[in-house]
């Protein structure tokens, strides 16, 4: 594969946002640590030949030898694709956004020197960027099922205000303010109406309590409609689909420092799923985690419209890369193993149409793989040749834009992190999709 940067109009690049925690421990290949090696510059691990084809035993596309990285940032800063669950892309697939943070930036007006990380705009094909806005961190960022961006940011004057974009049309507008205290404490997420939005907040003093904040942007009013001691990285995820209704991350055993520092992302118990309805706050359990399964990962994405659910767990046991750690679930239903074998999966993302993920095996060289969310077949994009480290923006964490045609992901290939772009050969889009209608 050839390499290449992108260009840039906007020579003003920063540092990544604010980023999470590790949410959950990461898949325990049984019997073997998990090695660091550096192979920076290469592209290699593509996939071997053809396995057999059928449901249970899906068998590996080779990808197209002639795609090409590009490096869509370019200052040697930490730059942040934001996250993987969902596409921080427009509906059309014209623009993505990714952040940037830059500790130098000290001068202009309040609101500028109130919000740290920028929010840069990126053209898909010809890499042009645009710095869209700046926002008070990653925490409280979403984007729509139609592609529309939401955002935090401090006004200066003492408030914070929940900003909305349509990114590539229009400017920026606030759609909700309050007090500029500290509120959402994780990613946001907004329902597929847009009417509600949601994120994790820390309750009272000493981080032993957390909740999840919901906003209804029709009323403009919030209340908290979940509260636990273990929500203390929800990844709240609204359904899609037609429902109002949030996937929550339970990471039993978690537990911070009174001053805020995390002291253990999970304990004995790992971590769980469950959902929790909109607006009443009524809980409903997943069979996942122990003891159903291993321990979820921490990373988890909703199946298109489906009403399921894609996860991983702790690679080990039944779970191992020998039958697959990728599942899927729905309430009421135990867990499927999907069946892609070979692989220890981490970070899970699907696409728009649900049709489609898009994973990171965690091992060198961090491949990206790609499959089909009903057959389980599924093809090797690329090799990312990160190096992880305990910044976010060194994980992998790929997504397929809308039209499927390009995978985002972070890698510090270089040395740096650096938001990076891969197309997906039309052809191994055709066969992942054909086989999912036999």
């Amino acid at each position: 594969m050839s390499y290449k940067k992108g260009r840039s109009q906007s020579q003003d690049f920063g540092r990544n946002g604010q980023l999470m925690p590790f949410c959950g421990r990461k898949p325990a290949l049984s019997g073997s640590g998990i090695s660091r090696r550096s192979a920076l510059g290469r592209l290699a691990g593509l996939a071997a030949g053809a396995m057999a084809s059928r449901i249970g035993v899906p068998r590996l596309v080779q990808a197209s030898a002639e795609s090409q990285l590009i490096q869509v940032s370019n200052e040697d800063l930490d730059n942040s694709n934001i996250y993987c669950e969902v596409p921080y892309c427009s509906s059309d697939s014209r623009y993505f956004v990714y952040a940037r943070r830059n500790p130098h930036r000290s001068s202009g007006s309040p609101k500028e020197r109130a919000n740290g990380t920028e929010l840069v705009a990126v053209e898909l094909g010809t890499w042009k960027q645009d710095r869209l806005d700046v926002a008070a961190g990653l925490s409280g960022v979403a984007v729509s099922p139609k592609g529309i961006f939401y955002y935090l940011q401090r006004t200066g004057t003492g408030e914070l205000q929940l900003m909305r974009v349509d990114i590539g049309r229009g400017q920026p507008q606030p759609v909700y303010r309050r007090k500029d205290e500290p509120w959402i404490r994780s990613l946001g997420t907004v329902s597929y109406d847009e009417r509600y939005y949601a994120g994790g907040v820390v309750l009272g003093e000493g981080w032993k309590n957390f909740g999840i904040q919901l906003v209804d942007l029709q009323k403009g009013t919030e209340a908290v409609i979940d509260e636990d001691p273990y929500i203390l990285n929800p990844h709240p995820q609204f359904d899609p689909g037609p429902r109002y209704r949030l996937m929550i991350q339970h990471n039993r055993g978690g537990r911070f420092s009174p001053d805020g520092k995390l002291q253990r992302s999970v304990g004995e118990e790992g971590a769980t799923l469950y959902l929790l309805s909109v607006p009443d706050g009524k809980r409903t359990t997943l069979q996942v985690g122990k003891p159903y399964t291993t321990p979820c990962t921490g990373h988890e994405a909703w199946i298109g419209t489906t009403g399921q659910m894609l996860l991983t767990v702790a690679a080990r046991g039944d779970y191992g890369p020998d039958r697959g750690n990728l599942l899927t679930v729905a309430p009421g239903q135990p867990a499927k193993v999907l069946g892609v074998k070979g692989f220890v999966f981490n970070h899970v993302g699907v696409s728009r149409c649900g049709r489609l993920f898009s994973c990171d095996d965690w091992r060198p060289p961090y491949r990206i793989v790609i499959g089909s969310t009903k057959t389980g077949q599924a093809a090797v994009v690329c090799a990312s040749e990160t190096k992880p480290t305990r910044q976010q923006n060194t994980h992998v964490h790929p997504y397929l834009t809308p039209d499927l045609k390009w995978v985002i992901f972070n890698s510090n290939r270089t040395g740096i992190p650096h938001v990076h772009a891969v197309p997906v050969p039309e052809q191994i889009v055709a066969s992942l999709l054909a086989d999912a209608k036999t």
